[in-house]
């Protein structure tokens, strides 16, 4: 490999970082500059996300270095590594992807809402790729807070008595449980004397019981501040409001960062405290189950009851958390493939569905959707009023958002024929084809509990959908038509597109999560890489 193809790892970190500190000084008044170099950066980072996932889609032998990079040039688990593999490399697109679609969206009004978005954006996006990349415990809780401190600017980007608000009780519980995640990390390096994830997972099989229990109550605390992230309940009370407050280009990319939680505890659950952890192997997992299945319940419910569309979205983020946490508490490896399939599905989804919320809000009267509420539960109408016409055309602005929304609709409802019953038909399928590979291995109650869910939750999704596009398409009480103008509607196309191209191609996505999953169902190579990669000069 060339020289400047093994730099490309760290390019997904340093080029936001870069960018970020250049954006600073220029000033406010150049915005449309400002966003310009944002796109142009972000969409270089997509660029050699792609390639990356290519490489990486490929073998390890294609990738530079065997996907491990050592920014100092020393070896682990004495030196920083970034690690590149199929999933980081899944995860580095999916960021990418949304942040490019964010800031494309911003450029039409909401950028000028406050000061520094492109630089905040730029910051969370190295945040959240070195998380994804990085090989160590500590340079995660650095590039967590990273993450945590441009979502913070981002939240509140705006202003407005409603932002503040939720933006206060994020960062309070957001800093809760970073304080968490520092006293874990500290435990397990008082411990075993490493925070390298491969040269931990190398060490906790041959620790006393007492050393054991110490790295196990440290992985709890590391445990519950990804959780909170995640928004498992009850710990993620916080977000619906949260999510439902921040700004339409904040709330796509905040989509992604339930993820990041999801991330780490698969990787840790199946590198540390997989089948090889000994006594400690599956630690936490039945935590995860009840947790995840309690997360879909409430999300569903919350769905259900929800009349305003950017509480229906972050319920619905609940939902997908839920789903995803549930299937690894569940210890089913067949499911993962589809459990990975669902998580970028049902991103997709949802980033597009709050970045279409605003459009479609904009014709909306307050005022007549509490009278339409009001006629609906009353029966309040005039069955003897005579039509004037036969029929009225439709704006072609409602048009194309009514499609997508219809098409958001079918997506968080697991409908047929799209992504979102793609994924959740893996998810079952991953289920229920274990008991007629091997009888002796039934459907336990809380597989069935699971299954359940499943369908219920997708059943509400698709009930308050309707409900919502009904009042908002067809039977609205003289809504005016929304201005929407090309740069707001493309990113929402796009991120749809992406989701058909899903629905109707399922077999080469599936095809690189199910490889995703024997790299992650074989810790041994990923140990065996990073601990083994050379120094630059010994190469």
């Amino acid at each position: 490999m060339t020289e400047w193809l093994h730099h490309l790892s760290i390019l997904p970190i340093l080029a936001p970082l870069a960018v970020a500190a250049a954006l600073v000084p220029i000033n406010e008044r150049e915005r449309t500059l400002k966003g310009s170099i944002g796109i142009v950066s972000t969409f270089v980072v997509f660029i050699v996300a792609m390639i990356l996932m290519r490489l990486a889609a490929a073998g390890e032998d294609s990738l530079p270095g065997s996907g491990v990079y050592q920014p100092g040039n020393w070896p682990a688990p004495f030196g920083i590594v970034l690690v590149v593999d199929r999933l980081s490399a899944l995860m580095l697109c999916l960021t990418s992807g949304l942040a490019l679609a964010a800031q494309v969206y911003s450029m039409a009004r909401w950028h000028t809402a406050g000061h520094h978005f492109h630089s905040l954006i730029q910051l969370l996006l190295a945040g959240l790729n070195g998380a994804f990349l990085t090989g160590d415990l500590f340079n995660l809780f650095v590039f967590f807070e990273m993450m945590l401190a441009a979502s913070y600017g981002l939240l509140l980007h705006g202003s407005g008595p409603l932002r503040v608000k939720a933006g206060l009780h994020y960062i309070a519980i957001n800093l809760a449980a970073s304080s968490l995640f520092l006293i874990g990390v500290s435990l397990i390096y008082g411990t075993t004397g490493t925070l390298n994830m491969a040269d931990l997972a190398t060490k906790l099989p041959a620790l006393t019981p007492e050393s054991r229990m110490l790295v196990e109550t440290g992985a709890a605390l590391l445990g519950i501040a990804f959780l909170v992230k995640a928004g498992m309940w009850p710990l993620g009370f916080w977000l619906p409001t949260a999510y439902a407050a921040a700004t339409p280009p904040a709330a796509a990319i905040f989509a992604i960062l339930t993820k990041v939680g999801i991330y780490v505890i698969l990787r840790l659950h199946l590198l540390v405290f997989g089948a090889a952890a000994g006594a400690s192997a599956g630690f936490g997992q039945s935590w995860l189950l009840a947790g995840g299945v309690a997360t879909i319940a409430f999300g569903a419910i919350g769905v259900l009851a929800s009349q305003a569309m950017g509480r229906l979205a972050g319920y619905s983020v609940l939902v997908s958390s839920g789903t995803l946490l549930a299937a690894i508490g569940l210890g089913r490896e067949e499911m993962l493939a589809g459990a990975l399939f669902y998580l970028v599905s049902s991103t997709l989804t949802i980033a597009a569905f709050f970045l279409l919320i605003e459009l479609v809000e904009r014709g909306r009267d307050a005022a007549a959707d509490v009278l339409a509420v009001t006629m609906e539960a009353y029966g309040d109408f005039d069955e003897d009023e005579e039509e004037e016409e036969a029929g009225v055309a439709i704006p072609r602005t409602m048009a194309v958002l009514g499609l997508c929304f219809s098409l958001c609709a079918v997506l968080l409802s697991g409908l047929p024929p799209l992504s979102g019953f793609v994924a959740k038909f893996a998810l079952l399928q991953g289920l229920f084809g274990m008991p007629a590979a091997d009888p002796a291995r039934a459907l336990s109650a809380a597989d069935w509990t699971y299954v359940t869910l499943i369908i219920l939750s997708g059943l509400a999704a698709m009930i308050a959908m309707n409900r919502i596009g009904i009042r908002t398409f067809w039977a609205s009480i003289e809504g005016t038509i929304p201005r929407v103008v090309i740069i707001e509607i493309t990113p929402v196309l796009v991120l749809l597109a992406a989701c058909l191209f899903l629905s109707f191609h399922p077999a080469p996505a599936m095809r690189y999560m199910q490889e995703t999953v024997g790299d992650l169902l074989t810790p041994g190579l990923y140990k065996e890489r990073v601990l083994s990669a050379p120094r630059a000069g010994d190469r």
